[in-house]
């Protein structure tokens, strides 16, 4: 049993950093307010203008249900990272979307789901902004959280703009963007965490062969010297701003930080176009386990002895400590046309922004899988997204390799997620690897724009095989970009409806509340208040007795003249036509709905 939290997944494959699961490797709703109120199979209103229209009836999935879901963008969540925690709920965790509590602010939204799909925002969110350990000025970015299950404690890595210290850290107290990340710990998935330390983790990765340009570029370091030859003469060495982290726990029981390097003090001479582009890279440092073993967590992790001052040049002045890498992906080592959308800004936006690419908010996770010779190999794969994450050429491609640390080769096929006008979805990416409940399927949660305006919260299939081979002979990746109907992961049926009573008994004029619960397999709690789903509530005899919906999953019953009535619930989704259908739980040939009936006794006397 592993010691990191999440969900059961194929044993083939072993998660990583951003795979949730429940064990390890072993090879090594309702709308609005209120419930509504009509008879069970009541259809909703048509789906809205510009939204794709799903079919009239949900299709039998062969999971145990005909219930779908649907990708409805209906919360704020750029970067998301995903945790399938011991309690059975999914916790993702966003860069923007926070909420005021009673006057309070906070850093990074908390959302959480049963199912992976049906998602309720928690309120506040991950760290209050005002927290005693607060290093970072600003740009807090990119949160991933890992659970140790042997010691309880939750860790949220997360990167930010340094707010002190500044020219030491960096040389220069003119530092345009120094980021660096960070750890809080928590004893629960939900928060509040707490920064271990007020300052970063004690890394400074140091690119000591690099001609730092931006020391001859004008005051507005937008343009780049104009040939190789001139940008040759800028002094060498610069420190590594970096965000995005991403801790992999690989089989062997060794930790390693990915994360981007900034492309600002990045500009890299590209020969084919002939001029300077500004990148961000993707790197990688091994940890310690000091941090993860402390089950006070209280140790900020710290990175592995080989690495620390492993670019200290025997002839570099004084100053702090230079730390090494490992280079992971770069544009130059395996160029890919379709990371060059920005490439050209510099003209196109008429000199206000720099000429760059991005490779940024990766994910690992590493797979046991045969060959095309049939010999067993374990593969390392990692996602990553590329170009203006503003921008609707914003997507994901992958790189596999055969160890953590590369070298990683690009998929001829990347980009497997990228914009589709015609549901329409564009600036999709940064995202994190999950599983269904019962581990059968792996799923990719990320952020996505349905239209001008912030990125919303999606979940896409993650297929790992049916595409075919790379050119290594090795399952590639593809992915089923939707927001039509689609069956809900496997493992969250059957469901199960439960109510407060089977009988009430009430006098004429007086009241009684009747609440309800709807659970998937895993006696999860759904939330019922995200209009994706709801519990309908009709009664047989609606002169004994009246239903008044006092929320999502409760309501008033008044009796109103003496007699017998049943009151029906019945659990339904919607589609993405609009519409709400029944949801029935199969088992073989045999479909039963998901409802409940409250039988209700209204009396001339006091009940």
């Amino acid at each position: 049993m592993s010691e990191i939290e999440g969900s059961a997944v194929p044993a083939n494959i072993s998660p990583g950093s951003r795979a949730s699961r429940r064990r390890f490797l072993q090879l090594s709703a309702l709308a609005g307010a209120g419930a509504a109120l009509a008879a069970p199979g009541a259809a909703a209103a048509s789906a809205p203008a510009g939204q794709k229209a799903g079919q009239s009836k949900p299709p039998v999935n062969g999971r145990g249900t005909n219930a779908t879901y649907y990708n409805d963008a209906q919360f704020n969540a750029a970067d998301p990272f995903v945790l399938h925690d011991v309690s059975g709920y999914y916790y993702a965790y966003s860069t923007d979307g926070a909420t005021t509590v009673d006057g309070r602010s906070y850093l990074f939204a908390v959302y959480r789901s049963p199912d992976l799909v049906t998602w309720e925002q928690l309120p506040g969110g991950a760290i209050p902004a005002d927290e005693p350990n607060r290093w970072g000025r600003d740009w807090f970015w990119a949160p991933a959280v890992y659970h140790n299950r042997s010691t309880g404690k939750y860790f949220m890595f997360y990167a930010a703009r340094q707010r002190d210290n500044v020219e030491r850290d960096f040389g220069y107290a003119s530092f345009e963007e120094p980021c660096k990340v960070g750890v809080a710990v928590a004893d629960s998935p939900a928060g509040p965490f707490s920064s271990i330390a007020n300052h970063p983790i004690d890394y400074f990765p140091y690119d000591p062969d690099y001609h730092d340009v931006n020391l001859i570029m004008d005051a507005t370091q937008l343009k780049p010297p104009a040939t190789l030859a001139e940008g040759l003469t800028a002094p060498l060495g610069t420190y590594i701003p970096f965000i995005d982290p991403d801790v992999f726990f690989d089989e062997d029981g060794r930790i390693y930080l990915y994360f981007s390097r900034n492309a600002y003090r990045n500009w890299v001479w590209d020969t084919e176009l002939g001029k300077y582009i500004e990148e961000s890279n993707i790197y990688a440092v091994e940890l310690t386990r000091d941090w993860w073993n402390d089950p006070t967590g209280s140790t900020l992790p710290s990175i592995a002895p080989a690495y620390r001052d492993a670019n200290k040049r025997v002839d570099a002045p004084p100053g702090a400590r230079r730390d090494g890498y490992a280079p992971i992906l770069s544009y130059g080592a395996d160029p890919q046309a379709w990371e060059n959308a920005h490439v050209n800004d510099y003209t196109l936006y008429h000199g206000t922004r720099k000429d760059r690419r991005w490779e940024e908010g990766s994910t690992t996770f590493v797979r046991h899988v045969r060959d095309g010779r049939g010999k067993p190999v374990r593969v390392y794969y990692l996602l990553y997204s590329a170009n203006n994450w503003e921008n609707e050429y914003y997507g994901v491609g992958y790189a596999t390799s055969s160890g953590p640390l590369g070298p990683f080769t690009k998929y001829a096929g990347n980009p497997i997620l990228s914009e589709d006008l015609s549901l329409p979805i564009s600036g999709t990416g940064h995202g994190s690897l999950a599983f269904s409940p019962d581990g059968q399927e792996s799923y990719y949660v990320h952020h996505g724009r349905p239209a001008d305006g912030p990125r919303k919260l999606y979940t896409s299939r993650l297929l790992m095989d049916g595409a075919g081979v790379d050119a290594h002979g090795v399952p590639a990746l593809s992915t089923v970009e939707s927001v039509s109907d689609e069956p809900v992961p496997s493992g969250v049926a059957p469901y199960r409806l439960t109510t407060s009573a089977g009988k009430v008994v009430v006098s004429v004029g007086q009241s009684a509340p009747a609440t309800w619960t709807v659970q998937s397999a895993n006696r999860v709690p759904m939330p019922l208040a995200n209009p994706l789903n709801r519990v309908v509530v009709g009664v047989d005899r609606p002169d004994v007795v009246a239903v008044a919906a006092d929320g999502a999953s409760s309501a008033t019953l008044t009796g109103l003249r003496p007699g017998t009535a049943v009151v029906t619930l019945a659990y339904q989704r919607r589609l993405a036509s609009g519409q709400y259908v029944d949801v029935v739980n199969r088992r073989g040939a045999h479909s039963e709905p998901v409802t409940q009936v409250v039988r209700v006794v209204v009396t001339n006397r006091p009940a």
